[in-house]
């Protein structure tokens, strides 16, 4: 069964930290979506993440959109405490400190929900070990480009003491290990759809 968007309910609010569309910025959120819009969609981001959440009955979510089918590509994985959840749609490959391609439809969109409690620093340093994972992923698969011009990152974690999520870290490895293994899959299964 194919579906054009993805919710994920917390069982309690989480601090998020994110640059999503809905919400982003950090915050609390009691979980997030992928929401599936037009490849050529030029609307009102805010109104229309709104409009999803109330049309799902969701309240203080945060919202990543993707004009990937995410039921299609949707990957999920999980390394230790961390569960990555990513939608990749590439059409759009750019190297960071290149002048973009004319703009194209396509979003790498990465959720880290963490198990263990994090300080707003750590978030910070998984969103990085992530990217890190992230850009070794798409160039080891062969895409010439550290990711889209319009990726979404977001991490999700109870509020804690762990200061450290970087690549020396075993939080690290889990958070690389995880995004690794959710995007090539996601991937795969994009290039399918194309």
């Amino acid at each position: 069964m194919m579906f054009d968007h993805f919710i994920k309910r917390f069982d309690g609010p989480l601090l998020a930290l994110s640059n999503a569309p809905h919400r982003g910025g950090l915050t609390k959120a009691n979980g997030f979506f992928f929401m599936m819009v037009h490849k050529d969609y030029a609307g009102d981001y805010k109104a229309d993440c709104r409009a999803f959440e109330l049309e799902h009955g969701l309240k203080n979510f945060v919202g990543f959109m993707t004009a990937a089918e995410v039921g299609k590509v949707l990957s999920i994985a999980r390394s230790g405490s961390v569960t990555a959840y990513v939608t990749a749609g590439i059409t759009n490959p750019v190297v960071a400190g290149d002048v973009p391609p004319p703009w194209t439809p396509g979003t790498i969109n990465i959720a880290l929900v963490v198990d263990e409690g994090l300080t707003v620093g750590a978030m910070a340093n998984a969103i990085m070990t992530a990217t890190e994972a992230k850009t070794y992923t798409l160039l080891r698969l062969g895409y010439n480009a550290t990711g889209t011009t319009s990726d979404g990152i977001g991490v999700f974690a109870p509020e804690g003491e762990v200061e450290w999520a970087g690549t020396a870290t075993e939080l690290g490895v889990s958070i690389g290990m995880a995004v690794r293994n959710a995007l090539e899959e996601s991937i795969g299964k994009w290039e399918r759809t194309r």
